[in-house]
């Protein structure tokens, strides 16, 4: 019989590549050539798949941007950097009305998928730019609340408008373009990582 964990892991996968309206269970019995029944084994009705599926997303996420790269680097501006690019990467396959569909007809995994995201933008993103001011790596007078307001806690309105940034360039250049060229526009003059040369 086919578990729970794979059905989770599955549904993830397709709601974020096709939407959580979209893709349905008969869709998703199909690909596992199971009955609904099995399904509704697990899962009293769909709600419940797409919302541990959203768990399953966001917490796959949180534990990639705990790896060595990530959480042994020093410089808190090279690591808000490499937790946007680990999350463009993810990104890249998710499809605009994935997150318009949580938000439209599943309150409860939106809700999740919103507190996630304000936790890592006012708490993680805007700990590392407090670290990196008082290192001397951000200038001063900059209102580090604010910068995480315009342009870190939105970045999925930017992305997928109406179509997805992802499908007309690349993650690099995405990176570069929201991630890499705000933190160039706010930190002192001598400041350089890998990422930001002078």
């Amino acid at each position: 019989m086919i578990s729970k964990s794979e059905l989770v892991a599955c549904s993830a996968l397709n709601f974020a590549q096709f939407g959580s309206k979209r893709f349905t269970l008969d869709e998703l019995a199909n690909q596992f050539g199971i009955s609904k029944k099995t399904i509704y084994h697990y899962f009293n009705k769909k709600e419940e798949l797409v919302q541990e599926s959203t768990a399953y997303l966001l917490q796959s996420y949180s534990r990639e941007i705990q790896e060595p790269e990530i959480a042994l680097c020093k410089d808190p501006l090279e690591k808000i950097i490499l937790i946007y690019k680990k999350g463009f990467e993810h990104l890249k396959y998710f499809s605009p009305t994935f997150l318009f569909g949580l938000k439209k007809y599943y309150p409860k995994a939106y809700d999740l998928y919103y507190s996630f995201r304000n936790d890592l933008v006012n708490e993680t993103i805007y700990e590392l730019f407090v670290d990196a001011q008082k290192l001397g790596f951000v200038v001063k007078e900059v209102n580090l609340r604010l910068v995480c307001e315009l342009y870190f806690l939105n970045l999925n309105a930017i992305a997928f408008g109406r179509s997805s940034l992802f499908d007309k360039y690349t993650q690099q250049e995405i990176l570069q373009h929201l991630i890499i060229n705000t933190i160039k526009g706010i930190v002192t003059k001598d400041y350089t990582n890998k990422f930001i040369q002078k």
